[in-house]
């Protein structure tokens, strides 16, 4: 009888240890989107195959045909509605709009022209029912205080957060420029304190400049962290220089590693800098290489 029972809780346990080690190597699968930053001279009907062919599924709207102000595009104007139809019948998300507005401007007529180009980029990603738009925070300009810049772009920050309530859209201040160090992003979103305020974490963006490591900026900044950037890439004579994903020297790993450790649920956005960087390989190499390149990371 006690042989029976040892024999049984034996087996019993080893198909524990089994299933168990079934979960622990199944690899997660990251929800995949890319920014149209990388493909800046194709039409829109060509970055939704692109999207479906290699099973991403959002695409992040920066720019279409070069134009880099949507509403400027009949295909964000007038045609709506086929816009949006295309992406339902491919079954795919727009999942962020990338403004350019930046929101560190102390002269009125500057800080009007940015903050007027942000709530008509909300009121375009209501009509798209996308949940994010994003903004810069962005310089730290010398001949401004730096406390008083501070400030301010929490202030247009929580304007941008109220009016974007009503719109059910999520402002998000992009991890760029000069602000990219963790305290001073955590500073500028902790006096901002809105619901419909977020953060884009752009890892390479912030790594780059600050070396500070992924796992202490997202601890930092974790409660504010709505969506992610994804490049690779080297730091040459003071200067980025791209690579495919996994080719760089950016602590890709760490990050991704702490953001999976905190449960973070949304998109791992390529982000290849065609548009600012022409020498770069073309669109279609990129945009088939990182949804492989990336499940190593996973």
């Amino acid at each position: 009888m006690n042989t029976t029972r040892r024999t049984f809780l034996k087996t019993t346990a080893g198909l524990a240890g089994v299933a168990t080690l079934g979960l622990t190597v199944k690899k997660a699968k990251p929800r995949l989107a890319f920014s149209t930053l990388g493909c800046p001279t194709w039409p829109l009907a060509k970055i939704v195959k692109t999207a479906v062919a290699e099973k991403y599924e959002a695409i992040e709207i920066r720019g279409l045909e070069k134009e880099m102000f949507l509403p400027k595009r009949p295909e964000f104007s007038t045609s709506i509605a086929e816009s949006r139809r295309l992406f339902a019948d491919n079954n795919l998300k727009i999942c962020n709009l990338g403004s350019s507005a930046n929101l560190h401007w102390m002269d009125a007529a500057k800080r009007q022209k940015n903050m007027d180009e942000a709530k008509r980029f909300i009121e375009l990603a209501q009509q798209l029912a996308c949940p994010y738009v994003r903004v810069f925070p962005n310089d730290l300009p010398k001949d401004q205080d730096r406390q008083q810049t501070i400030n301010l772009i929490s202030e247009n920050l929580l304007e941008l957060g109220t009016y974007a309530k009503d719109a059910n859209v999520t402002v998000l201040l992009e991890s760029h420029g000069e602000v990219v160090w963790k305290d001073v992003l955590l500073e500028i979103l902790q006096k901002a304190g809105h619901p419909n305020v977020g953060l884009i974490w752009d890892i390479f963006n912030m790594w780059s400049v600050t070396k500070e490591p992924p796992a202490e900026v997202y601890q930092t900044l974790k409660k504010y962290i709505r969506h992610t950037h994804i490049k690779d890439g080297r730091m040459v004579a003071g200067k980025p220089a791209y690579t495919f994903i996994g080719k760089g020297e950016a602590p890709l790993q760490e990050a991704i590693d702490a953001l999976k450790a905190g449960g973070y649920s949304g998109y791992y956005s390529l982000e290849w800098e065609k548009m600012w960087h022409p020498e770069i390989p073309e669109p279609e190499l990129a945009f088939a290489d990182y949804p492989k390149a990336i499940q190593h990371y996973f």
